[in-house]
C-alpha cells in the first residue's frame, strides 16, 4: 500500500524546538486494517489544517495490518487539542474495537531536523514497545 509522504502544513519558526510523536498500531484482523486504512485519508487532512502541526506522514501496511503515523507540533498542547477534536476524537475511539496492540513515543526536535524520517521514529517505537 502506498505511504502518505511527509507534508509541511505549517513550518516551524526557525530555531524552535518541535514537539514529535510516532505512533504504531497493529489490527486484529484484515477487516479492521481496511477500516482503519479507509479512516486515514480524511484524518492525515484533519491534522494538515490543525493549528501548531508542523509535519504528518503515514506507513501504511494493510496486508500486514500495521499502521505508523509520524507528526510534529508547534507544542504538546497542539497535539493534545488535535486528538480531541473531531473526527480524530471519534475514529480513535472506533478504532480501539478492532485494535490488537498500539504503541506511542514523544520527543522534541530541533525545527531544523524536519522533515523526520522513518528510521528514527522505528527505532523510538521498538524501544517503548521493549520499555513495556
Amino acid at each position: 500500500m502506498p505511504d502518505i509522504p511527509w507534508s509541511t502544513p505549517t513550518p516551524a519558526a526557525p530555531g524552535a524546538e518541535v514537539h514529535v510523536m510516532a505512533s504504531r498500531f497493529e489490527t486484529a484482523t484484515l477487516t479492521g486494517a481496511v477500516r482503519f486504512f479507509l479512516k486515514s485519508p480524511g484524518i492525515v487532512r484533519q491534522m494538515r489544517r490543525a493549528p501548531g502541526a508542523h509535519g504528518v506522514a503515514l506507513r501504511a501496511r494493510v496486508l500486514s495490518r500495521t499502521f505508523l503515523t509520524l507528526s510534529a507540533w508547534e507544542d504538546r498542547d497542539a497535539l493534545y487539542r488535535f486528538a480531541r477534536s473531531e473526527p480524530h476524537r471519534s475514529s480513535a475511539r472506533a478504532a480501539a474495537a478492532y485494535m490488537k496492540e498500539s504503541v506511542f513515543t514523544q520527543w522534541t526536535v530541533p525545527a531544523s531536523e524536519l522533515p523526520l524520517g522513518w528510521d528514527e521514529a522505528e527505532r523510538r517505537l521498538a524501544e517503548q514497545q521493549a520499555d513495556r
